[in-house]
């Protein structure tokens, strides 16, 4: 009897399985649909893809729950998903007379729906991203309720209850409106096609490239780390989730090199929060980007590449530095088992065409044949199935493998049910920020946060810089890339644009950056927690790490403010001048905060060298000025000169020193 109890569990949870990758398939198939022939309203087709996501989020969310067997929350769980399916399904039944009939106006039951909905999406958020969010999403409900009572320039007319829920459900805005819309029409197929790189094996290989690349390098343990998730996570669209996913691969590796558990923490959490910024899916961010400007995907890529290339190579040598100092070891012995085994020489070529021939057609697409972000992302999903499929059984011709079939198919419904699974909390999340935003921009939040940054900054430029990047930190903890990018795009932005009268593309980028760094700025930084917890780290001291790393991350943002140039406009000797001076600033900041030579026997005197490297390199990055820029930049290069040669001079006198000493 104990037994068969005890199996009830398990057996359901297998159900609840096999109903999310039921689901998944139905998703992804009305994807695909809408994608092909657009034959239904961009709002029907959201609303009915994100009723798909929710109710995929929730069963997923039950597994889990089944397991602790914690049976209260199961109940919760199971009444919000009957409250997500009457409501998607009456939605979707009385689309037509909501929308062009009655828009602004309910029944009572409605409304009562729609309460129900809101208080379930409340439970959502707060179950997914915890009190803090929760807390931002209803004090903005509250705000909007309650704003005539408020004194000053925060008080508005105050929306009523019934508002609200037009706003929130009834209207097709809110829960549903422009954003998600966005995220239904393109964010989802880049999800479809980074399921199914997971199912077809794409993190396998990554990772072996990333370890194959350890043994040219001393650092190469530790690189792979960087390299491995800035990959990865320009797919996933999560900080959490990246440091989670590789992090639980490469922190043990760095580890066991002789790395320090804090140092190989806070290499993960800032190689996966750079992954967010990285062409060409930056996390998903770079379509809502292109969306809300107004110009092509394709200028947001572009834009996009130098600022994360300067990330890049001064993290690459941040960790250098920290590798050659902690004297780890290079190479891997053999790869690990949690990546799959060794592949052979034209297995791996085999493997590199079957991955890279979907991205070589997603490259063509938007890039030469400047198709929509939709079709691109459409054909590149399907090719990545046809050359998963393909390619394996050419190989097993070939003798290279006995893959069969079914094998194939169950790589290709893992694919769909794993992107099914990494969309359902990004549409939590966005439908939240969506609805918290419409109702703000109802009440005219973006222009007083305007009229409050000119205020509190007293007209000064750089002081509403340092507060709009505060707010940008607070607004984007622990969210995924693509609703944290969307919060500030719709709040903060906007302040900046019309306050100060800035170009409109250098400001998103701006609170773009200023919102992934949430991830690794303490006191929450939430991929700092995950990978300290894998690394069994102090979180402070991998905070510590993750920040010195990090460091040229802070002042990026406001280096595109003041040289626009590196992400506005066409090809120019200027944007190349500025974006060879933005490096250089980089990597003295790196080099002066991650250096390991010690060119003077005096500490005090090294500490200040270092803080001269920061001090100068900040300068370098973010002055309006190219004078000013290529003058201190000559004087790095001195400096690093005389470092260098007073380093090498003092490890050849303590070396002589020692065999004095001997004889």
């Amino acid at each position: 009897m104990f037994e068969r109890r005890s199996t009830v569990p398990g057996s359901l949870a297998k159900a609840i399985d096999i109903l999310v990758l039921v689901l998944a398939v139905i998703m992804w198939g009305l994807a695909v649909y809408y994608a092909y022939t657009q034959m239904m309203p961009r709002a029907k087709y959201t609303l009915g893809l994100f009723g798909l996501g929710f109710s995929i989020y929730i069963l997923d969310e039950m597994t889990d729950t089944l397991e602790e067997r914690d049976y209260l929350d199961l109940a919760l769980l199971v009444v919000s998903l009957l409250i997500v399916c009457v409501t998607t399904t009456y939605l979707l039944w009385y689309f037509d007379e909501l929308l062009f009939e009655r828009t602004g106006f309910g029944y009572h039951d409605e409304y009562v729906l729609a309460l129900m909905f809101t208080l379930t999406m409340f439970y959502l958020i707060f179950r997914e991203f915890g009190t803090a969010f929760l807390g931002v999403i209803v004090g903005g409900s509250l705000y909007a309720w309650l704003g005539d009572g408020l004194p000053g320039i925060l008080g508005h007319g105050g929306l009523t209850p019934t508002r609200i829920m037009n706003v929130f459900v009834l209207d097709f805005t809110g829960f549903f409106g422009s954003i998600s819309g966005i995220v239904a029409a393109w964010v989802s197929l880049f999800l479809l096609y980074a399921g199914l790189l997971e199912g077809y094996g794409a993190f396998d290989y990554v990772m072996r490239i990333a370890f194959r690349a350890s043994e040219y390098l001393r650092s190469g343990i530790a690189q792979s780390a960087v390299i491995a998730s800035l990959a990865i996570g320009s797919i996933n669209g999560s900080q959490v989730a990246n440091t989670a996913m590789t992090g639980s691969v490469t922190i043990p590796l760095m580890k066991e090199s002789g790395l320090k558990r804090s140092t190989a923490a806070g290499v993960e959490s800032v190689a996966s929060s750079g992954g967010q910024i990285m062409p060409p899916v930056m996390g998903a961010a770079a379509f809502i980007m292109a969306s809300i400007l107004g110009i092509t995907y394709f200028e947001v890529l572009v834009a996009g590449i130098v600022p994360a290339l300067v990330f890049y190579i001064s993290v690459a040598i941040a960790v250098h530095y920290s590798a050659v100092n902690q004297n780890i070891k290079s190479g891997i012995e053999e790869t690990p088992e949690s990546v799959g085994e060794k592949k052979s020489r034209p297995e791996f070529v085999s493997e590199t065409l079957k991955l890279g021939i979907p991205f070589a057609v997603l490259v063509y697409a938007l890039g030469i044949a400047q198709w929509t972000v939709m079709s691109s992302a459409l054909y590149t999903a399907i090719s990545m199935v046809i050359m998963g499929i393909t390619f394996p059984l050419v190989e097993r011709l070939l003798g290279w493998n006995q893959v069969s079939i079914l094998d194939l198919l169950g790589q290709t419904l893992a694919g769909l049910k794993g992107g099914a699974t990494i969309f359902g909390p990004i549409v939590v999340i966005v439908a939240a920020i969506n609805g918290i935003a419409d109702l703000l921009v109802t009440t005219g939040v973006p222009g007083k946060l305007a009229l409050a940054l000119i205020e509190l900054s007293g007209g000064v430029l750089l002081v509403a810089l340092v507060l709009a990047m505060v707010i940008c930190i607070v607004l984007g903890l622990g969210m995924p890339t693509v609703a944290a990018y969307t919060i500030v795009a719709l709040l903060v932005a906007p302040a900046l644009i019309e306050g100060f009268g800035l170009t409109r593309l250098p400001v998103h980028y701006f609170v773009f950056y200023a919102a992934i760094l949430s991830g690794i700025t303490p006191p929450i930084a939430i991929a700092v927690v995950v990978a300290s917890g894998i690394a069994e780290a102090n979180f402070w001291s991998s905070a510590f790490e993750a920040v010195k790393i990090a460091a040229p991350l802070f002042v990026l943002p406001f280096a595109l403010i003041y040289n626009a140039e590196i992400v506005a406009g066409g090809l120019s000797m200027h944007k190349l001048t500025s974006s060879v001076l933005l490096l250089g600033g980089a990597a003295a900041m790196v080099h002066g905060l991650n250096y390991y030579g010690k060119a003077f026997d005096n500490r005090a005197v090294n500490y200040v060298l270092s803080a001269v490297f920061v001090v100068l390199g900040t300068i370098v990055m973010a002055v309006p000025s190219d004078f000013i820029r290529l003058a201190l930049s000559v004087v790095l290069a001195i400096l690093v000169t005389v470092q260098f040669m007073q380093v090498n001079e003092l490890d050849l006198t303590q070396m002589r020193t020692v065999i004095q000493r001997r004889i």
